[in-house]
């Protein structure tokens, strides 16, 4: 199928005679070619009489993550998984042995934090799961989803997005629409070697999505910029900023860089709640501490708080 796929990804008619010709088929054979990706990948492609078929919308399909390595990663490159981050356990459980890199099409069960489900449509956005092992203890831990989310967001500001900016803990917004979100999985005892699963979803190119799919507001690079991204480019400039930002946490923490990451926070010295369970505390964010916890001024006083399942939200009178 892939064959296909290259040659219809730029979203321009190609004739049944070339189409069959690429794969070695029958022009006959090629709309049933056509029909089964459709099926597999949930693509639209239109068939017009003595034009041939093209995709609804333009891909821009991973080229650079079939090179079996990205910068000093070793990658694979999937055309469908559930998710790369559960997939990246299967691995490491299997005997895998990091550093690795899995990045896919599609993920037909894509998670976010706190179980929420991540859109994750054929050929438009990026799902990318980065394995490390991690020793030394809590330290080379602290702050590290923080750190990610830096060199995310250097990223896609490189991509042309100027105002993508960070919230607390794992998710990068613009136009308080979030555009790229972080989920960091533990394998191992963390106080003395464990393995961490970096997982990255970025809306790149994504259109359209149904309304009751997706339960917060989205957007994507392309919308904001009003054109197509080369999804090949951006994964290899994150590639790039990762390594940079993973050796800075690695040598001097996440203090080091607890500065530029509060400079970048949408949500500084803005009022919030912040939901912990059934428990709602509201407060003042002042930034974060030396670990990446979030402080909060709740009545004059400084609280620190961390975890995974905290939810951080605006107050409506902020």
């Amino acid at each position: 199928m892939q064959p296909l796929l290259r040659l219809l990804q730029d979203g321009q008619f190609h004739s049944g005679e070339e189409l069959g010709a690429a794969v070695g088929v029958s022009r006959a054979a090629i709309w049933k070619r056509l029909q089964a990706l459709e099926a597999e990948f949930d693509l639209s492609i239109h068939k017009v009489r003595g034009r041939g078929y093209r995709l609804e919308a333009p891909l821009s399909l991973l080229v650079s993550a079939a090179s079996g390595h990205l910068g000093s990663w070793p990658i694979t490159l999937l055309q469908q998984v559930d998710s790369t981050n559960a997939e990246a356990m299967r691995r490491l459980a299997a005997g895998a042995a990091p550093p690795f890199l899995i990045v896919a099409e599609q993920q037909t069960a894509g998670r976010g934090r706190r179980g929420r489900n991540w859109v994750s449509p054929f050929g438009e956005n990026l799902y990318y799961s980065l394995v490390l092992r991690i020793t030394g203890g809590m330290r080379q831990i602290e702050g590290l989803s923080l750190v990610v989310g830096l060199a995310l967001l250097q990223t896609i500001r490189e991509a042309g997005v100027s105002g993508v900016g960070l919230k607390w803990p794992n998710d990068l917004l613009v136009g308080g629409r979030k555009i790229a979100g972080i989920l960091l999985e533990l394998s191992g005892d963390p106080a003395d070697v464990c393995h961490v699963v970096i997982g990255i979803g970025v809306n790149i190119n994504m259109r359209v999505v149904a309304r009751d799919v997706i339960d917060q507001p989205w957007t994507s690079i392309r919308q904001v910029l009003g054109a197509q991204i080369d999804r090949n480019s951006f994964l290899s400039r994150l590639g790039a900023q990762l390594e940079r930002y993973l050796e800075l946490h690695g040598l001097h923490g996440f203090a080091a860089l607890r500065e530029e990451w509060e400079a970048n926070h949408l949500w500084q010295g803005r009022a919030v709640s912040l939901a912990a369970g059934v428990q709602v505390v509201e407060g003042r964010v002042l930034g974060v501490d030396d670990t990446g916890a979030l402080r909060l001024d709740i009545d004059g006083n400084e609280r620190v708080f961390s975890g995974g399942e905290l939810s951080l939200r605006l107050r409506d009178d902020s």
